[in-house]
C-alpha cells in the first residue's frame, strides 16, 4: 500500500458506509530539537510518526478517525469508523453543512530548502548552541539558553471530489536568551525573538541568525536591565518593534478573524471573537495605514504551504484594507455557512487531529517610513520590543502585553533603557491610533500557536515592521 492507496481506500470506505463527502490525509513527520544551557547541551529530542486521518460528512455532522497503520484493512476500517461517528452526531438536528466548491486537483508541492536541516551533523548544531550560550555566560548572564527545532513533514491528501495532492514541508529555526538575576529582579533578553525565529525553509535560516555574534550584546543588555529605570506609567506615544507587533497581529487580529471563532464554533484558548460577520466589508478595524493580508504563498514564511488540509490551494487575500475589515480565515464548511466563496485556511498539527481553521501568514503590509524616521517624529514616547508576557480576553478585544525591553523617546531621540515595559489597549481603538508605519518588514515565525480541544499547535507567520500608536496606556501604576 502506498500512502495514496491508503488514503484512497479510507475515503472509499467512508463513502460506502454512507458519507456524502470524505477526505483522508496521510502524514509522515520527523522532528528534532536541541537545547543548551550555560555552555552545555542539555537535551536532544528526535521523534518520528506516520499515520492516517479520515474525515466523513453525514448530513450536518463531521466524523473523524485516525490510525497509525497504512494497511488496506486499517485504512478501510478508519473510513467506516469516521462515517459511523458522523452518523451518531447527525442524530441531533443541526443547520445544513455545505462546502464551498473546490476544483479537484492532482498536484505536488515542496517548500524551498537549501540545506537539509536534518542532514546537518548533530555535532555542528550542538557546537552552535554551546558556543552561543558559553559566550553569554562569559558576558555576565546567570542563565544562558539556546535552542533549535526542525520539522520535516510529508503529506498525501485524497478527497471524494477527486483531489490527489502530496506535499513536503521543511521548517526550522532557533534562538538564544540571556537571563540575569539581581536583588529582587530578574531580566531576560533574547535574540532574535523569545524562543527564536522560524520559517518554512532549510538550515540556512538558522545560519543567517548568527546566534553567537549576538550573544555578548544580549547578555550585556540583560544585566543592564537589572538597574534600568522602571517604565513610567501613563498615556504616551508607543513605538512597537517588528517582533512585538507580530505578536500583536497574531493575538488581536489573527485569532479574531478566524471564522470558526466568529461563528461561535470554536471557543477554546481565549474564546471566540468580537467581530460581527454582518460588518464584514464595512467595519473600521484600524487606521488607513492598516493593511493586513492572509498570504500562505510567501516563500520561506512559517505559515506557507501549497495546499491546505482540505486541498484548497494557497491564495493571497486581504483581511484588512485601508483600515477596513474585508476578509477572514476560513474553511470550506465555515465559509459556506457565512455565504463566502473561499476557504484555504484549514490545517491539522498531525495525522491524529481533525483539521481546523488556522492562521497562515497573517501580516501587516509595510508603510512609508523607517524606524529612525518614526523615532525622529516622536517628541515624547516609549519604544518597546520582544514579547515577555501577554494576556487577551475571550473576545480577542482587551489586551495587555509586557516586553523584554523599552527605551525612552524624548524630542526625537532614543534615550535611556527602561525595564518591565508594558502596554494595554482595546483592539480596534489601538489599531485606529496607528499613524506611522515602517517599511522594514520581517516575516516572524511563531511555531507554538495553541487552539482547539484536544489542543493543537499551529505554525504561523506574521510579516510586521515597527509602527507608532498614539496615546497608549503604558506601565503599571503603583
Amino acid at each position: 500500500m502506498t500512502e495514496f492507496d491508503a488514503a484512497t481506500a479510507a475515503v472509499q470506505a467512508a463513502l460506502d458506509a454512507g458519507a456524502r463527502y470524505a477526505d483522508a490525509r496521510v502524514m509522515h513527520r520527523r522532528y528534532e530539537s536541541m537545547t543548551a544551557r550555560n555552555g552545555d547541551v542539555e537535551e536532544l529530542t528526535q521523534d518520528e510518526s506516520i499515520g492516517l486521518g479520515v474525515r466523513a460528512l453525514v448530513g450536518a455532522s463531521w466524523g473523524f478517525y485516525a490510525v497509525p497503520d497504512l494497511s488496506d484493512a486499517a485504512a478501510r476500517d478508519a473510513g467506516r469508523r469516521a462515517t459511523r461517528t458522523a452518523m451518531a452526531s447527525a442524530r441531533v438536528p443541526g443547520p445544513p453543512v455545505d462546502l464551498v466548491p473546490a476544483e479537484a486537483v492532482t498536484a505536488s508541492w515542496a517548500s524551498g530548502c537549501e540545506i537539509d536541516p536534518l542532514g546537518v551533523p548533530l555535532s555542528d548544531k550542538g557546537d552552535l548552541l554551546v558556543d552561543a550560550t558559553r559566550a553569554m555566560v562569559e558576558h555576565g548572564a546567570d542563565l544562558a539558553e539556546g535552542l533549535y527545532q526542525i520539522w520535516d513533514t510529508a503529506k498525501w491528501f485524497v478527497s471524494s471530489e477527486g483531489h490527489r495532492i502530496d506535499q513536503r514541508i521543511r521548517e526550522c529555526g532557533g534562538g538564544i536568551s540571556a537571563t540575569s538575576i539581581g536583588d529582587g529582579e530578574t531580566q531576560r533578553r533574547s535574540w532574535p525573538s523569545y524562543r527564536g525565529q522560524y520559517g518554512t525553509t532549510g538550515w540556512e535560516l538558522v545560519e543567517s541568525l548568527d546566534l553567537a555574534a549576538h550573544a555578548a550584546q544580549i547578555a550585556d543588555e540583560s544585566r543592564a536591565l537589572l538597574t534600568a529605570p522602571q517604565c513610567p506609567a501613563g498615556e504616551t506615544d508607543l513605538i512597537l518593534g517588528g517582533e512585538q507587533l507580530a505578536l500583536q497581529i497574531h493575538e488581536s487580529v489573527g485569532h479574531a478573524i478566524e471564522l470558526d471563532r466568529i461563528l461561535g464554533w470554536e471557543a477554546a484558548f481565549a474564546g471566540t471573537s468580537w467581530l460581527d460577520l454582518a460588518q464584514l466589508g464595512s467595519l473600521r478595524y484600524g487606521s488607513e495605514l492598516m493593511n493586513i493580508t492572509i498570504d500562505p504563498t510567501i516563500p520561506g514564511a512559517l505559515g506557507s504551504f501549497g495546499f491546505d488540509d482540505e486541498g484548497s490551494p494557497a491564495v493571497r487575500r486581504d483581511a484588512v484594507r485601508d483600515g477596513r475589515w474585508v476578509g477572514v480565515l476560513a474553511g470550506r464548511d465555515s465559509a459556506a455557512m457565512a455565504s463566502l466563496d473561499y476557504g484555504g485556511s484549514v490545517r491539522a498539527d498531525g495525522w491524529a487531529r481533525l483539521p481546523m481553521v488556522r492562521m497562515t501568514n497573517v501580516g501587516l503590509e509595510p508603510g512609508p517610513h523607517t524606524l529612525e524616521e518614526i523615532i525622529a517624529a516622536t517628541d515624547d514616547g516609549v519604544l518597546m520590543d520582544l514579547n515577555r508576557s501577554w494576556s487577551i480576553d475571550d473576545k480577542r478585544l482587551n489586551f495587555q502585553f509586557g516586553c523584554e525591553v523599552g527605551w525612552e523617546i524624548k524630542k526625537g531621540r532614543r534615550g535611556r533603557m527602561l525595564r518591565n515595559p508594558t502596554y494595554t489597549g482595546i483592539g480596534p481603538l489601538f489599531w485606529r491610533s496607528m499613524d506611522m508605519l515602517s517599511n522594514e518588514t520581517i516575516s516572524w515565525g511563531t511555531p507554538n500557536c495553541g487552539k482547539g480541544q484536544p489542543g493543537q499547535i499551529g505554525h504561523t507567520g506574521h510579516p510586521a515592521a515597527p509602527a507608532r500608536f498614539r496615546n497608549v496606556r503604558v506601565g503599571v501604576s503603583a
